[in-house]
């Protein structure tokens, strides 16, 4: 007698159906959930963090308005690569939201914002890391290290930073001055001329377009360089280039200033900084080209 395939066929069908699909769907319909009571706790928790962090970036650190944006396009422009990795939860990613809390109730007992405002971006690689595992956080490496580059650095480290670069400005100035033929000499970070005396304050020290030029570095560096050695060193390259336009910048207000003191301050003083920052960029472009032919290309 020769069995029905048929009838097998329909009665052994109802036999495969996998048994972990509809958990799957579960798991899936409740990570949009999670995901935004998750949002809603750190809401809670930061907005005060955030809310002192957002009155720094308007009236000091101007390009941290920008960071928070350009991180959410690049998740958006990698969506499709961070989703072809596998999601699976990992434990491990618990140290990183231990000392993320760790980290926020110390700032907060100290009064440090800058440890309370790192702590933020410490909970959030630890939520990556418990909730995707390791291979999703390293492929949000990036966006989470350029999170890093919107918080100010401490007012200690600005000041004992700034004071260097400012005799350091200051001193190449007055040379540059002089061998163009102006009456200058130097006191410190003031720059004495003829008519007027320049000081060379904090906030024509060049951090604050080190801090813009460390975003550049960072994104030309993911753009046109491949291994990670060639990244660093762009980056590394980020502080000898704001130092030289920063330089030059004030080497040309203390030459125009002995002509004119308040073309100097006034018009000469707004657009140099344009065009100097502009400069910047367009030397952190052509170091990236030079450190992808002369590293990244060879083997």
């Amino acid at each position: 007698m020769v069995p029905d395939t048929a009838t097998m066929q329909t009665v052994i069908a109802p036999a495969t159906v996998k048994p972990d699909s509809e958990g799957s769907a579960v798991v899936r319909g409740l990570m949009l959930p999670a995901a935004i009571l998750i949002s809603t706790l750190l809401v809670l928790i930061y907005w005060k963090i955030i809310w002192a962090l957002g009155v720094d970036w308007w009236s000091e650190s101007s390009h941290g308005l920008l960071v928070p944006p350009l991180v959410a396009y690049i998740v958006y422009l990698r969506r499709n690569h961070i989703r072809s990795i596998p999601a699976h939860s990992d434990t491990a990613g618990l140290s990183f939201l231990c000392l993320g809390c760790l980290l926020a109730v110390l700032g907060q007992f100290s009064s440090e914002f800058f440890v309370s405002r790192v702590s933020l971006v410490v909970v959030l690689a630890g939520l990556v890391w418990t909730f995707w595992g390791r291979a999703r956080l390293k492929a949000l490496g990036l966006p989470l290290l350029l999170l890093l580059t919107m918080i100010p650095v401490p007012l200690l480290v600005y000041n004992s930073a700034a004071l260097p670069l400012q005799l350091l400005a200051s001193y190449i100035a007055t040379n540059v001055a002089q061998s163009a033929g102006v009456v200058v000499f130097r006191e410190g970070n003031v720059i004495h001329l003829a008519q007027v005396s320049l000081g060379v304050a904090e906030a024509c020290s060049g951090l604050r377009s080190l801090g813009s030029l460390l975003v550049m570095g960072l994104l030309v560096g993911f753009v046109q360089c491949r291994r990670p050695v060639s990244r660093v060193l762009l980056v590394a390259l980020a502080v000898p280039i704001a130092i030289l336009v920063n330089v030059i910048r004030v080497c040309g207000t203390a030459i125009v200033a002995d002509y004119n003191y308040r073309l100097a301050m006034g018009f000469y003083h707004t657009f140099s900084g344009w065009v100097i920052f502009l400069a910047g960029m367009a030397l952190m472009f052509g170091a990236a080209k030079l450190v992808h032919s002369c590293v990244d290309q060879r083997q």
